[in-house]
């Protein structure tokens, strides 16, 4: 039987996959078998430069040390116990966490999409009786379980699924005038992405947050942030929230929260918290002693190695580095930024871009057909990033023809 230690080659593996893994996802035929830092190695030996870790998951680089140690340590210790019990890690995980973002309590899960179906029930389990409706955006993303799905409003995702969970309703990303339109006495809260980031790295109108919080506070609703993909250290700040001086209810964290560890939570203050009240919600596994512990060395890691600066240093090379390549590629319509967190919307599909990219050894992602995303590690090198944006601009070059 193969093992971790074998030396299967790529069309073997792949070959298995086909006869035993469902084929759920579109892969390309690359096996990979190594990471370190911000490169990946295949199962051939060939290296490549990751400006897309993890999917987003490795904001600290693939196997980054103090997290590989944490775990190692934590794994020969204790590996999991239920949520009846109380665990030193994941007490002083959530208390980091509320620390460094506005206070209050955590529930820990394991993914995005569980953390969002925690703020859907907090949301409707706070709301007085018969409110709840929520309002979420159009482009937005918040996960693959069935009420996350709802939650997002893009009709490509739900395909098949109906009927969808009742109660959600939906507004352009941007547009303060439609959300008040569609508050009425059965609103319970609003759930939006600060960036959004699977739907093309879209930031917000300037006041658009603003904006939300003040209908919240008006129509007493709980306004809750997705920042599975912006939270964490991406965009400079722990926290998007904290580059808008808006303050949401709750929040929703998973992607890098464990530094590549499997992990999720919903932060909320202390007052809404006790509306999750017990026998509401549960996750088996979450806040478990590995992940609690892989948590507190990528929040350790990010501040020891002081990466919220060197994330905001990352962002500005980027942004001279694609607004210059911009000037000279007709196929660049607009470059967004906000740290690590990269969007370059293009005049053309993006699938050949990041398939010749993967064929000069560097790997980026498309997302909504022509924006060529990256999430890069916010402890890529200077010299990495100039390596990456080269292979990015002259792939873009040849596009033009």
């Amino acid at each position: 039987m193969a093992t971790a230690e074998s030396t299967m080659n790529s069309p073997d593996i792949i070959e298995i996959f086909k006869r035993y893994v469902v084929p759920n996802y579109r892969r390309f035929p690359v096996v990979l078998s190594r990471g370190e830092g911000s490169y990946v190695w295949d199962a051939e030996g060939n290296r490549y430069l990751d400006f897309f870790p993890g999917w987003g998951c490795n904001l600290l680089g693939h196997c980054p040390l103090p997290v590989v140690k944490a775990v190692q340590e934590q794994v020969a210790t204790l590996i999991h116990v239920p949520n009846t019990w109380y665990t030193e890690a994941q007490g002083r995980w959530a208390q980091m966490l509320s620390e460094r973002s506005f206070g209050g309590q955590a529930f820990f899960c394991n993914s995005g999409a569980e953390a969002n179906e925690a703020a859907i029930k907090l949301i409707r389990l706070h709301a007085p009786k018969g409110r709840y409706k929520i309002i979420t955006f159009e482009g937005g993303f918040h996960g693959r379980t069935l009420g996350a799905t709802t939650a997002t409003a893009q009709p490509k995702y739900h395909e098949g699924l109906g009927p969808l969970m009742a109660g959600f309703v939906y507004a352009p990303f941007g547009d303060l005038d439609a959300v008040a339109r569609l508050v009425d006495d059965e609103t319970a809260g609003i759930i939006v992405e600060p960036i959004q980031g699977e739907g093309g790295v879209n930031l917000p109108p300037e006041g658009f947050l603003q904006g939300l919080r003040s209908i919240a506070n008006d129509q007493g609703l709980l306004l809750v942030f997705d920042e599975v993909q912006t939270g964490c250290g991406r965009t400079g700040q722990y926290f998007a929230y904290q580059h808008f001086g808006v303050t949401p209810d709750a929040m929703t964290l998973a992607k890098s929260l464990c530094g590549g560890i499997a992990g999720g939570a919903l932060l909320t203050t202390a007052e809404i918290a006790p509306s999750l009240r017990p026998g509401m919600h549960a996750a088996t596994f979450g806040g478990n002693p590995i992940a609690a512990r892989a948590g507190i060395a990528a929040l350790e890691m990010i501040e020891q190695e002081d990466l919220l600066a060197h994330t905001r240093k990352l962002g500005e090379l980027f942004r001279q580095r694609l607004t210059d390549l911009q000037a000279e590629c007709d196929l660049i319509r607009e470059v967004r930024v906000l740290g690590v967190m990269i969007g370059i919307e293009l005049s053309i599909d993006g699938t050949a871009v990041v398939q010749a990219c993967m064929d000069r050894k560097l790997l980026v992602n498309c997302t909504h057909g022509t924006v060529i995303r990256l999430l890069p590690a916010m402890n890529l090198s200077e010299e990495q990033l100039h390596a990456g944006c080269d292979i990015l601009a002259d792939v873009l070059k040849q596009q033009m023809g």
